[in-house]
């Protein structure tokens, strides 16, 4: 039998209040805090708290606070990486970023959905007099390739792959994937030219 986090990366209805999840979910806001609050200068820290906080990293990655996570360990970042401030990462599934690949500030990248029927989303606790419990949910991972730009407030939707040498403008919602070497911008983000 599944674990919940195996349904959760699965892409199957889970359950966010099972233990395990809940137990990871607050350790992420306690680390997310100490890095949102650490000193700049102070590297070794900073390290340090990103080694438990996101799932791996290669050299040379930049996070600037504040950043935002769900539970940071499905989060998969290449060498020579730049986040902007105020990234939003929703990593219920993985967020895999490559290579030389630049986040821009307020971007938020979405590995989860919710059903967008009420009676399918919402579920109930059933000792609490009917009292609403977490949404019923479902995710998709969202894959950034190498060598990629995502341009400041650009919002990415679960099971989304930008591939290789390819730049989002600031500001678009990216609900389908984009492929290589391509300039892509807008609501819904589409491909604007091809890139050389």
């Amino acid at each position: 039998m599944k674990t919940e986090k195996e349904k959760m990366l699965a892409g199957e209805m889970y359950d966010a209040g099972d233990e395990e999840l809940i137990t990871r979910w607050h350790l992420a806001k306690k680390l997310m805090k100490e890095y949102n609050q650490a000193d700049t200068t102070d590297k070794k820290l900073l390290d340090k708290i990103l080694d438990q906080l996101i799932g791996s990293r290669g050299k040379n990655v930049w996070i600037s606070a504040p950043f935002f996570v769900d539970y940071g360990d499905n989060i998969h970042i290449g060498d020579n990486c730049e986040i902007n401030m105020n990234c939003v990462f929703l990593d219920c599934n993985n967020i895999t970023i490559g290579n030389n690949s630049g986040i821009g500030p307020n971007v938020q990248i979405y590995a989860v959905t919710h059903p967008v029927k009420p009676r399918e989303r919402l579920s109930y606790n059933d000792g609490d007099n009917d009292a609403p419990s977490f949404w019923k949910a479902s995710t998709a991972p969202v894959t950034i390739g190498s060598n990629v730009w995502i341009g400041g407030g650009a919002v990415i939707l679960p099971g989304v792959t930008i591939g290789d040498n390819s730049t989002i403008g600031a500001g678009s919602v990216v609900t389908k994937s984009i492929p290589a070497n391509c300039l892509a911008a807008g609501n819904p983000c589409k491909v604007i030219k091809q890139l050389e």
